[in-house]
């Protein structure tokens, strides 16, 4: 009988130690992460993830149609053009990305690609565009006015018509309601003045 029970205590102390060393094993195996590391982490997980502002792109979401017109200079005439675009929200619903078609009379088809995001860590929104009438790209940064429901945005870009390697622009595209929307864009003379260069109604397609 005694024989017995020290046998059954070996056992269980056998199968304790055991467990013991398995755990601290796995405890080599998977050491504790460092309290400063594990902020960081969390911070870049935190930054690195849609925020409150990327919900302000979220209209702009779907396909469209519209009509534009477009200025040269400031006392040039208008001319239009009609087309469609596809916006879309990609990578999870940090990025929204623009996919354009146009027609207008005398001219080569237009296409053109964009994309827009919010930058946590800077606290703004920024563009680029590039499209097959130029080979460079027009980049930006703005803010969201919710008042006014209105994405603004301000940069500067290479003008094959003017020949100036960093023309600059601002532009406006505002919720007029859940169907339809409105893009300015507004540029400057070699002399410094500001005009309307663009301005475009887009109407929901679906």
């Amino acid at each position: 009988m005694r024989t017995t029970i020290r046998l059954m205590i070996a056992v269980g102390m056998f199968a304790l130690s055991g467990g013991l060393v398995q755990a601290q094993q796995e405890k080599m195996s998977h050491p504790a992460m460092d309290p400063a590391k594990q902020a960081a982490m969390e911070a870049m997980q935190r930054l690195g993830s849609p925020s409150e502002e990327h919900k302000a792109l979220e209209p702009f979401v779907g396909s469209w149609t519209y009509t534009a017109q477009w200025w040269m200079s400031p006392d040039a005439p208008p001319e239009a053009m009609t087309g469609s675009a596809t916006n879309t929200l990609i990578f999870g619903g940090r990025f929204l990305k623009q996919e354009i078609r146009g027609e207008a009379e005398g001219q080569p088809s237009f296409e053109g690609i964009g994309f827009i995001g919010y930058d946590n860590l800077r606290k703004e929104y920024q563009s680029v565009w590039f499209d097959n009438m130029a080979t460079g790209m027009m980049m930006g940064t703005g803010r969201f006015d919710a008042a006014t429901q209105t994405l603004t945005d301000a940069g500067k870009f290479s003008c094959p018509l003017t020949m100036e390697t960093h023309r600059q622009f601002r532009s406006a595209w505002t919720v007029v309601d859940p169907t339809h929307n409105t893009y300015e864009s507004y540029m400057r003379t070699p002399e410094g003045r500001e005009f309307k260069a663009m301005e475009i109604y887009y109407s929901r397609a679906e």
